[in-house]
């Protein structure tokens, strides 16, 4: 096995963190998905992330939220969601996560699970799933003249939907996880093969942060990290630091 600094600057350059292999195409930037399988939208954690991997000065320094996008490149993180076989939940604890057709695949069977689970768990959520599966993607508009609904009522409906993945944000508008993957992938639900993913797509994490990774705090079993060591899906290069075999 790679030791810890090998691994750290094999992902130095996989996870392009150096200015020398920054992203100069909207081209490279789905190449750059297609290879790593999950992308944040900006850097919060150790996942491979897009507009880190611009190295672009932000549009306005300081000013903070979308000012802090890069200056001539923040356009991709729209961009990037329309490509063919681009699935974007908002599964990462309730921000935009990029996914490859790979990656789509492990997430399948528990964005379905999902789906099951917020439909029977709520009446609200239950309306607006159903009235997804009938009329198809939708504008907010038209989901609020439709269910007769407020702007705050429909952002309340939305929003734990769109954190567990069941509902996602298409160039269409809202659309059901099942309507935007419409082949099931098969399978159960296994929170630890999309970790997995994450980690082999981030080279080398510390042991304790995919634990905040996903919005599925209710997925989480205890003793799941030993469980995936103990299978040989991720080793522990040094104590502290998970990386996948």
């Amino acid at each position: 096995m790679p030791s810890l600094p090998e691994l750290q600057e094999r992902r130095e350059h996989l996870c392009r963190l150096t200015p020398d292999r920054a992203l100069g195409t909207l081209d490279q930037a789905d190449a750059f998905l297609r290879d790593r399988g999950l992308l944040t939208r900006t850097a919060d954690s150790s996942l491979p992330c897009l507009f880190e991997a611009c190295h672009e000065e932000p549009y306005k320094p300081g000013a903070g939220g979308f000012a802090e996008w890069p200056r001539t490149k923040w356009s991709w993180g729209f961009e990037l969601a329309q490509r063919a076989g681009v699935c974007t939940p908002k599964i990462h604890r309730g921000k935009t996560l990029y996914l490859s057709e790979e990656a789509a695949r492990l997430a399948d069977p528990i964005l379905r699970a999902e789906i099951e689970r917020m439909e029977a768990a709520d009446e609200g959520w239950a309306l607006l799933l159903r009235h997804l599966g009938d009329a198809g993607p939708s504008p907010a508009e038209d989901l609020r003249v439709e269910l007769d609904l407020s702007p705050r009522e429909l952002g309340s409906l939305r929003a734990p939907l769109e954190r567990c993945g069941a509902v996602v944000t298409t160039p269409q508008g809202l659309a059901r996880w099942d309507q935007v993957y419409p082949e099931p992938a098969g399978g159960e639900p296994d929170l630890g093969a999309l970790l997995v993913a994450g980690v082999r797509a981030a080279v080398v994490v510390p042991a304790r942060e995919p634990k905040r990774w996903f919005s599925w705090a209710w997925r989480w079993e205890d003793d799941l990290i030993e469980r995936l060591v103990s299978e040989g899906r991720l080793v522990r290069p040094e104590p502290g630091w998970l990386a996948a075999s």
